[in-house]
């Protein structure tokens, strides 16, 4: 239903009911009588015709971007001039249909409350429409942010795959005159984790058991390259199967780890990866390596892996991720990254 058919809609219902609702009332108050119904079948019409003269007015003057606080006195003014309106209308009308009472109608203890009650009626009115607009205008706003975070999480995804690529082709690139057979069964390594990735990066998150299987693959073309200076660890927590991650989330970091750690080393170095549950059922994702954090170089050139991890995660988990990255001990990078756990 587009937005003018269901202003129609319920104008049209919203007033009949109301005009129902008064003749109902009047006929358990022993106070019906075909002059009453007769009165609420010309009201209804009126009052749908001059809320919706108030809504072109409202819209003409620009009242829906006026703040709350400027709003509502606005707003009460006109209710209290519809309310007077609609008082002499129905002066009018008592009137032409012929039971008008000069001593009760007249009255200005009547007429107070008259124009007190329908400035109510009014202000409800406008309390819905004004709030239909703020909370159409707040999703709107909702689908806008939604929308400039994908297309800023796409972004993200879409350099990583190019960074990875470069560095996968330069690991294979060392073997091709060394050993030709290693070299082969490199690019096999290689095409499985380009065919992976490729299927991968459309998604904004995916099993932890391919990301796994992703950094298995690139630290076999790694060990390939380092030979005996790199080993490595896995310590997987077996619930850490239920989570899911950003996609080459963990590859980014590993390849982080090694390149501005353990590839500077002359021996070479550990890289281990540990995984647990915490609290609130969060996954920790633990990755140490040899090497030594350097914060202040960290802050005059950030790391393009991490950096692109933090926004990943800011854009994907908000606050419930966090990232962090410390000197656990000499000689130890830990790289820690805690991510909630989605249920669909």
């Amino acid at each position: 239903m587009n937005k003018k058919v269901l202003y129609w809609t319920l104008q049209i219902v919203g007033w009949t009911a109301y005009g129902l609702l008064n003749i109902s009332l009047a006929h358990f108050g022993g106070s019906f009588s075909k002059e009453q119904t007769l009165g609420q079948l010309i009201l209804v019409p009126f009052y749908i015709i001059i809320t919706h003269i108030y809504r072109i007015f409202i819209i003409r003057n620009g009242w829906l971007k006026i703040i709350i606080q400027k709003l509502v006195v606005r707003v009460i003014i006109a209710c209290f001039v519809l309310s007077i309106i609609n008082y002499a209308f129905l002066f009018l009308m008592t009137t032409f249909l012929g039971f008008f009472d000069p001593a009760f109608d007249l009255n200005p203890k009547v007429i107070f409350l008259n124009i007190l009650a329908y400035l109510i009626l009014f202000f409800l009115w406008s309390l819905v429409y004004f709030m239909y607009h703020y909370v159409e205008n707040y999703n709107r706003s909702l689908k806008f942010d939604a929308a400039m975070n994908e297309i800023e999480l796409n972004n993200l995804k879409s350099q990583l795959n190019p960074h990875f690529i470069f560095n996968a082709l330069n690991s294979v690139r060392a073997l091709v005159d060394e050993d030709p057979a290693k070299a082969k069964n490199s690019i096999t390594q290689l095409s499985n984790i380009l065919r992976n990735s490729l299927i991968l990066d459309k998604k904004r998150l995916i099993n932890f058991n391919d990301e796994l299987n992703t950094v298995i693959d690139f630290l076999a073309l790694e060990k390939i390259r380092y030979e005996e200076r790199l080993t490595t660890e896995f310590i997987i927590h077996p619930d850490s199967y239920k989570y899911q991650v950003p996609p080459l989330m963990i590859q980014t970091l590993v390849e982080n780890g090694i390149k501005h750690g353990i590839s500077s080393l002359t021996n070479g170095g550990r890289l281990s990866i540990e995984t647990e549950i915490v609290e609130k059922n969060c996954l920790n994702i633990n990755i140490r390596n040899s090497g030594h954090f350097k914060l202040d170089k960290r802050k005059k050139n950030k790391g393009f892996g991490i950096e692109n991890t933090k926004q990943r995660l800011k854009l994907i988990f908000d606050k419930e991720a966090s990232f962090s990255i410390k000197n656990e001990s000499e000689g130890t990078v830990l790289t820690t990254v805690k991510i909630p756990q989605i249920i669909y």
